[in-house]
């Protein structure tokens, strides 16, 4: 009884294992790990993979972070689950090659000679016909047509009859073969280039990612991978001048080192532009020292043109600051202050601004000596004002897109190079910061000349632009005096006096009590555009307009806007005869750089930055990134592609077509010919190449 019970088991066993491999080697077992795959791998390519962990926090929150996190989606090629399904292919593919290749192979090498006459006539495609000449000398003339026309055969004699067995295109079975083995070695491959090997070394070789600060040099050997790593990705920059030996591998806590067996040293870092601004040719002259054999060669390193040396690919990835020297002018953006200050830095550190800005640090993040942008003009400002509108919509329309775009256009382009900017963060005493971009010359936007300063809170988001008028002298002088004039209590008094003296002439009998009541206006008009820590500019006016009565906001929203308008100039004004200079005669010219600065006022409001830093002189040091890979797998998916092209190309376009010819002998002496021809794939042309053989074989006998 144990005996028959043990053997139930062992078939039960044997039973679930076959229904396994059988599942394992299907092919919709297949199909459905591609298409895993293939969705995993649109994931890979839309969301960045591998970037530092704060820049994922802040695009997605804390929520869908830890979700996204624990589902691997930041490094999606390295998750366990991605390898996993990649293993099961290679397993799957391989059953379904070991199970199917030999029954292949092997129906390529038969003739399919065990058939009967009336199985012949069976068959879909078939033709008979009987012929005067005998069976020996039939046979030889059929055969040579049926070789004539492409088909190996084989003669196979059946006693009283002769059957003439041919094939063409078994080939077609070396594609199914071809295609399924380059899925294959394709992800064998892949593994190979893959971050599986730099895993295995840190959950067996005790290898951790560095996250910290520190000289490379002196790094421990727990964060540094060897020489003998099989397969990597870094990156390495080099500044003018100097030299690395090392690459950086980004990970997701931190990054690991890896040592090079040669030593890169820049010479020189070449940039060359079209004359529209657009870069064409990125190029690094480089000298390369052996640690081995003490060897030194020099080399260029472009773009598509890699060096590879003692198998370590190194690309031109793209180009940074390598710590250019920069002078700069501050000019302070709160309070009644206008004087401003020189600043000086160096790109990677930091300056502090302890008594220009309150307690805030610069920190120099990056210098281009060219930006190319796109200029094509796309209308009115969105934040000035457009009369032709109410005015709520006018200012809320304005908000919206206040610190509007650098120089973006939807629909054309035109791009320019704007010239050198310097991009920094200035971080607060709690290490709170905020990230800036200044342009250092005047931009052509909207048809005016403006200084393009952008802001953003996070690395996550896009810079906003507030754009400063350029005045006369293509400065910011004018529209910081104004900026100034704004904040100061007692010049905002003396231009409502002014405005309301200029308005009211002395030779009305009224005039005295009007003039007081229009100064008074002018002055809250002033006061309410200049704001305080919790509003200013169009939404402190905005909102000062929303107490009163709808059916009175749109004419007291005109009067507001006429009187605030007319005491700016007379502010402006005020503020030029403090320091000395003339008045300006009210023109176009400079009524439109009124109406920018208003703008840029109310805005500016938006910035939250103590100071605005305007580049003056640099000295530019460049530095070259590139990217240092070593990849054994690389040619192994080179020879995967080339096996799938023949593959496929084997069974889309090569048609396996069998052909069989009975002859038998009549007893008049005549003989009798049956025919019948097979494929795996009916068309068209096979059905034109069935009837023009038939006719050939035919008319031949």
């Amino acid at each position: 009884m144990s005996v028959s019970t043990s053997g139930l088991e062992l078939k039960t066993r044997q039973r679930w294992l076959a229904d396994f491999v059988e599942l394992l080697s299907s092919m919709r077992f297949a199909i459905s790990l591609l298409t895993l795959i293939a969705i995993a791998s649109v994931i890979g390519t839309v969301l960045k993979q591998n970037e530092p962990m704060p820049n994922y926090v802040n695009q997605f929150g804390p929520f869908w972070f830890e979700v996204f996190n624990k589902l691997g989606l930041y490094s999606v090629y390295s998750a366990w689950w991605f390898l996993l399904i990649m293993g099961f292919l290679v397993v799957s593919t391989s059953l379904c090659i070991i199970r199917n290749a030999p029954k292949m192979l092997k129906d390529m090498r038969s003739w399919r000679e065990n058939v009967r006459e009336q199985s012949l006539r069976n068959f879909h495609h078939k033709a008979e016909w009987a012929s005067p000449q005998p069976r020996v000398a039939l046979v030889q003339q059929l055969a040579a047509r049926v070789a004539a026309a492409g088909y190996k055969i084989k003669l196979a004699d059946k006693g009283d009859a002769t059957l003439i067995a041919a094939k063409r295109g078994a080939a077609n079975k070396w594609g199914y073969i071809f295609a399924h083995s380059a899925i294959v070695i394709i992800c064998i491959g892949g593994l190979l280039d893959s971050d599986l090997p730099i895993r295995f070394q840190q959950w067996f070789g005790g290898k951790t990612p560095f996250n910290g600060n520190g000289i490379i040099a002196q790094i421990p050997a727990q964060h540094r991978l060897s020489l003998s790593n099989p397969t990597f990705r870094g990156n390495t920059l080099i500044p003018e001048g100097s030299s690395s030996s090392t690459a950086i591998l980004p990970q997701q806590n931190g990054v690991l080192i890896q040592d090079l067996p040669f030593t890169i040293e820049l010479k020189q870092f070449i940039i060359e532009h079209y004359s529209t601004g657009m870069p064409k040719l990125f190029a690094s002259e480089v000298v390369v020292h052996d640690h081995e054999t003490g060897k030194t060669f020099p080399a260029t390193i472009k773009v598509n043109e890699p060096l590879i040396y003692k198998g370590v690919a190194v690309y031109q990835s793209s180009f940074e600051d390598g710590g250019s020297k920069l002078r700069l002018v501050g000019y302070p953006m709160k309070g009644a202050d206008e004087k401003s200050f020189p600043i000086a830095g160096e790109v990677g550190g930091s300056t502090p601004l302890d008594k220009q800005g309150g307690d805030y640090t610069v920190e120099w993040a990056d210098f281009r000596a060219f930006n190319v942008e796109n200029m094509a003009q796309n209308g009115q400002d969105a934040r000035a004002v457009n009369l032709n509108k109410p005015f709520n919509e006018r200012v809320s329309s304005g908000l919206e897109k206040h610190l509007g775009s650098a120089a973006k256009a939807a629909n054309s382009k035109d791009l320019k190079n704007v010239g050198p900017s310097v991009q920094y963060k200035l971080r607060d005493k709690t290490g709170q910061a905020r990230e800036y971009h200044n342009y250092m010359q005047p931009v052509q936007v909207d048809g005016s000349y403006v200084f393009l300063t952008g802001m953003r809170e996070s690395p996550a988001e896009p810079f906003r632009y507030l754009r400063i008028p350029a005045d006369d002298n293509d400065s910011v002088e004018e529209w910081m005096r104004l900026r100034a004039a704004v904040a100061d209590p007692a010049l905002r008094a003396q231009a409502a006096q002014r405005y309301a003296r200029l308005a009211v002439p002395q030779t009305r009998s009224e005039a005295s009590q009007l003039r007081d009541q229009l100064q008074q206006s002018a002055l809250k008009s002033l006061s309410i555009f200049a704001g305080d820590e919790r509003q200013a500019g169009y939404l402190a006016v905005s909102n000062f307009l929303e107490k009163i009565p709808p059916a009175e906001q749109e004419k007291a929203a005109e009067v507001f806007m006429k009187i605030l308008n007319g005491s700016l100039w007379e502010l402006w004004q005020v503020a030029r005869e403090k320091d000395g200079l003339k008045p300006f005669v009210p023109d176009e010219k400079h009524a439109r750089f009124l109406q920018l600065s208003t703008n840029a006022l109310s805005d500016a409001f938006f910035y939250h930055a103590p100071v605005y830093l305007q580049l003056r002189e640099f000295d530019q040091v460049k530095a070259s990134v590139l990217q240092v890979t070593r990849s054994p797998g690389k040619k192994i998916v080179y020879l995967g592609c080339l096996l799938l092209v023949i593959g496929v190309f084997s069974m889309f376009y090569v048609r396996e077509r069998r052909l069989w010819i009975w002859l038998k002998s009549e007893p008049d002496g005549q003989s009798r010919a049956v025919m019948a021809m097979s494929t795996q794939r009916k068309t068209l042309d096979f059905e034109k190449e069935f009837e023009t053989l038939k006719v050939q074989l035919v008319q031949s006998a």
